[in-house]
């Protein structure tokens, strides 16, 4: 027995002395690719030989470049994916001069992973039934995940999907399922109404929805009230939170989840910009708008049309920049999208008008000095209906009406043309990648404005 503890002895000291020669080395690394091509904030963790000196994010080099922020604790490095990852990508993660806690040679961690193709979902209306299916950007692979006579709109998180149902009567009804759209269930409304402007947080399960009340009328009621839920209780027992706060109109004509925060913008029908925390607080006023073009992902910046023309506001600071005036031979600035992880590019819809009539609309990437770079154009016969991009800024989506003059209008709540198609363009190349039947991509923030 002696020699047997004598000999582990000697190799645990051996191996402990190899390690402290060597320098830290990596045992285990974790990270969720597909995770972080579909929000932010996901987090690679690697596991090294020896508790470590602070890394600094000087020390940390990610190939294809890619925002984060680094954290040391014990033996593991921790890096965390600011924004979403590109999809269909090899990254390499090379750390530089990782030292031990107990001294010796400093090493090199290098680590490698890929990040999968992007799925994701889009609804279809029509025939007998709604249909929200899964799909690859090709299309050609969709699966239908949940089905229903009348679906107005959907949200998807990273682990629910959110539904808007109607009955023959138009009264709404929110369902959630998980991304395989089994497990339904439906979540407590405020009362026998009419849900709009179904929206989800940039991470976790939040949703917001406005509500109406459909007994509303002289004696008062519900209308255009902002609730928001959470989808992670699975017994879905709790009644929707209420946002409300002091002084101005409380109808919320539009509103958006600030990404990384509790915090929400509204703009109410007296056309006030709000900026509202769900923990409670002081309501901020921001003045008067006419409409909220977005808030891009991992920012807090918002561009809002203003009666003056279009600012970017920091909703961390209040403080507000004009933007860029885009080429006028391009056109005018019909909408703008904010593209995530830059703030000096955004995707404009621009059309060139005479009088009444619309010459030409086409989409362009607008930098920070108005260069202007079209990616996608539309028809003349076609209607641009709305425009988001993905996650990680690599694609738009272009939600276009074909025919638009013998295209009617559907009778939803949410009315859109009868027949509407989903462009996805590569904007680093401009180049159609695909043509979808549908609307509601789940990369939209917001559902379509009618």
């Amino acid at each position: 027995m002696a020699a047997v503890v004598a000999a582990l002895a000697l190799v645990g000291g051996a191996s402990g002395a190899l390690t402290t020669v060597q320098g830290p080395r990596a045992t285990a690394t974790n990270v969720d690719p597909r995770a972080g091509i579909e929000s932010a904030g996901s987090r690679m963790i690697v596991t090294t030989t020896q508790s470590l000196v602070e890394v600094d994010p000087s020390q940390v080099h990610i190939e294809p470049a890619a925002d984060f922020t680094v954290d040391t604790s014990g033996r593991q490095i921790g890096i965390r994916f600011t924004l979403p990852l590109r999809d269909a990508t090899d990254y390499t993660v090379r750390i530089d001069g990782v030292q031990g806690l107990g001294g010796g040679p400093a090493a090199t961690i290098e680590e490698s992973f890929s990040t999968p193709a992007i799925e994701t979902f889009i609804l279809e209306r029509g025939g007998d039934e709604d249909t929200i299916f899964r799909t690859g950007l090709d299309g050609e692979s969709a699966v239908p995940v949940f089905t229903d006579p009348h679906i107005e709109d959907f949200r998807a998180t990273s682990t629910h999907l959110a539904v808007v149902t109607a009955d023959d009567e138009g009264i709404s009804t929110l369902v959630v399922t998980d991304r395989a759209g089994a497990d339904a269930r439906e979540l407590p409304l405020p009362g026998r109404g009419f849900v709009t402007n179904l929206q989800s947080a940039d991470r976790g399960d939040l949703i917001g929805y406005t509500f109406t009340d459909a007994a509303i009328g002289a004696g008062g009621g519900l209308e255009s009230a902002l609730f928001t839920a959470s989808l992670a209780d699975a017994r879905a027992q709790d009644d929707p939170d209420q946002l409300q706060f002091a002084g101005g109109d409380p109808r919320v004509d539009d509103w958006r989840f600030v990404p990384g925060t509790d915090a929400v913008l509204l703009l109410g029908f007296d056309s006030a910009l709000t900026l509202v925390s769900a923990s409670g607080g002081e309501p901020v006023s921001l003045g008067n708008a006419i409409t909220i073009d977005g808030i891009a992902r991992g920012s807090s910046e918002a561009i809002v049309q203003r009666a003056g023309g279009l600012v970017a506001i920091d909703l961390a600071t209040a403080e507000e920049r004009p933007l860029s005036v885009a080429d006028a031979a391009a056109g005018e600035t019909q909408s703008v999208t904010a593209l995530p992880g830059n703030a000096d590019e955004t995707v404009r819809v621009l059309s060139r008008v005479d009088g009444f009539t619309v010459l030409s609309t086409a989409a362009a990437v607008v930098d920070a000095d108005g260069a202007t770079r079209e990616v996608f154009t539309v028809s003349p016969d076609d209607l641009l209906l709305h425009t988001c991009v993905s996650p990680s800024s690599r694609y738009a989506a272009f939600l276009v009406a074909p025919d638009a003059v013998s295209n009617p209008y559907d009778a939803y709540l949410l009315p859109l043309p009868e027949r509407v198609q989903t462009h996805v363009i590569d904007l680093d190349t401009g180049e159609e990648v695909s043509v979808l039947r549908g609307f509601d991509i789940s990369w939209c923030q917001s559902a379509p404005r009618p």
